[in-house]
């Protein structure tokens, strides 16, 4: 498998490595263990002669080859934050590497971006009516800049038709894995043994839901509104006048800010405010059901062994 990584300058260190040891890796198991027809030819490429990292270093990129790679990788640049990230969007080198990444795509090649690098994938229209994923915490700032792009950031590896994209930071390595998957199952979950990787198929459980909501005063309003009144139950009519916006205002800036419908945000906090309370108390589910707004314990039972996962402690209590 042929595969080319588009590095440009202020690369993410640790994605572009990630990505590269992950590949060196399943290529040394594939031989040792005899499957010497899978080998994934690697190389990293660029739009420009010189590139550095985001930490300063030099990165040995090779000129692009006419030849169509079978996959195109997009690792992250280094630009964590919404206002850094639109003006570096704006430089020279990536409108070069979108043009790139089109005729790549139009040469029938598989297209993959991880973290940041997704926004490189956006530019270039690529992500266009499809789903995907990105960075969790700039989520918010992906769907105002690319509405055309259906994105579930809880997600941690999206594919769609053949796009593929990853979460944030340390997703390079879920998209490595996800990649040799493709070819081999066998040596995808040999190499996560090697280099001690466990599934992620969610962002959901490292995402600081805070954050996204500090982005929108109005959004912010309404998450205060929501703690305030979880055993109340959920009103949109009264949230809308509680916010000071019209219900259909709240309802397109939750959708935009959080991805999600201001009645499923609202169960979300109900969900969280429990965890919270059978994590730090005594208390019993059916009493904690009715501090959060549920007529018993048993919806809210299914809802925090979704939210828990297996191998919890706390789910123990729940069988109490």
């Amino acid at each position: 498998m042929d595969i080319a990584i588009l590095a440009l300058n202020d690369v993410f260190d640790t994605g572009l490595s990630t990505i590269i040891d992950a590949f060196a890796t399943a290529n040394e198991l594939a031989e040792a263990t005899g499957l010497t027809s899978l080998r994934f030819d690697v190389t990293i490429v660029g739009v420009r002669r010189s590139v550095k990292s985001a930490q300063g270093l030099t990165v040995p990129v090779q000129a692009v080859r006419r030849k169509t790679p079978d996959c195109a990788i997009v690792p992250a640049i280094g630009f964590k934050m919404p206002e850094a990230l639109g003006a570096a969007l704006l430089r020279s080198e990536i409108r070069d590497a979108t043009r790139q990444l089109q005729r790549w795509a139009r040469g029938g090649a598989t297209m993959a971006a991880a973290c940041i690098g997704t926004f490189v994938m956006a530019e270039a229209g690529l992500l266009d009516d499809h789903d995907a994923t990105t960075t969790w915490w700039l989520a918010p700032f992906f769907r105002q800049r690319y509405p055309a792009v259906r994105l579930d950031e809880t997600r941690m590896i999206v594919r769609s038709d053949r796009v593929v994209t990853a979460g944030a930071a340390l997703s390079h390595m879920d998209l490595a894995l996800w990649l040799i998957r493709q070819r081999s199952p066998e040596l995808a979950t040999l190499t996560a043994k090697y280099l001690v990787v466990d599934s992620r198929p969610s962002q959901a459980a490292y995402v600081l839901t805070d954050h996204l909501v500090h982005a929108d005063p109005l959004v912010e309003r309404f998450e205060r509104w929501a703690r305030g009144r979880l055993a109340k139950g959920f009103s949109l009519d009264e949230a809308a006048k509680s916010v000071g916006a019209s219900k259909r205002t709240l309802g397109r800036r939750i959708q935009q800010v959080l991805g999600r419908s201001p009645i499923s945000y609202f169960q979300d906090v109900r969900v969280e405010r429990a965890v919270h309370l059978l994590r730090t108390t005594d208390r019993s589910v059916e009493s904690i059901a009715s501090q959060v707004g549920y007529a018993d314990g048993v919806t809210l039972r299914t809802l925090l062994r979704r939210r828990l996962g297996k191998g919890i402690k706390e789910l123990r209590r729940l069988d109490q």
